[in-house]
């Protein structure tokens, strides 16, 4: 089945204990940030200078989603705050690959997320180039929502066309994943679980042991 990587989000740690957020995921394997811009999705969250703070708090790598409309304008601040992996929404952006190569010329992972309403087929001209490709199973924007079924099919297709190809793809999954449902989203065939709610609650991430002994299991 290959290793599966945890990514707790961020977004959902208390933002006055940052520092405590991140000592209490220690042994993730990756970051979760989720920039949001108020147009593209109806929150608004955190910038450049936030991924900048969890690189000084964290040595796991830093996956920044920006959930932002026309990201190509805002790439080299999140590249500069030291952002390992940058995923960018097809749905965001006429110029995805334009984004794409910025990301390439700075050595900086590419990753390209999914709407739970986008198909796969528009990854047809870019498999190549990913490194990440993040699925939401939520609608994009706020978190605490459930996971949508249907997804799990999709999960598997994505699966199937990543094993289709020699290149390495993290496959990611983000949006209501809980410790009940998480087993299942493994098993359709997700290697990276996105997870903020069921890590952090109310606890600001102390118990997320749980999580992880089930993402695992």
């Amino acid at each position: 089945m290959g290793d599966v990587k945890i990514a707790p989000s961020i977004l959902a740690a208390d933002p006055l204990k940052l520092g405590e957020a991140l000592k209490n995921v220690k042994g993730a394997d990756m970051l979760h940030l989720d920039i949001m811009d108020g147009h593209f999705v109806p929150n608004i969250s955190m910038g450049p200078a936030f991924v900048e703070a969890c690189k000084r708090g964290s040595d796991l790598i830093c996956e920044t989603h920006l959930m932002v409309e026309k990201p190509e304008r805002l790439l080299s601040g999140f590249i500069a705050a030291g952002s390992d992996i940058i995923t960018l929404h097809v749905e965001s952006t006429p110029h995805i690959y334009r984004g794409i190569q910025e990301l390439k010329e700075n050595n900086v992972g590419v990753g390209v997320s999914l709407n739970p309403g986008t198909p796969l087929s528009v990854l047809d001209s870019i498999w190549e180039e990913i490194d990440l490709l993040l699925l939401m199973t939520v609608n994009p924007g706020f978190g605490g929502q459930a996971f949508i079924p249907g997804m799990l099919e999709k999960i598997k297709e994505a699966r199937y066309l990543i094993d289709s190809r020699e290149k390495e793809i993290d496959l990611a999954v983000d949006g209501g994943v809980n410790a009940e449902n998480v087993g299942e989203i493994v098993s359709a065939g997700a290697r990276v679980i996105v997870a903020g709610s069921a890590i952090f609650g109310d606890n600001n991430g102390a118990d997320w042991d749980l999580f992880r002994r089930k993402t695992l299991a």
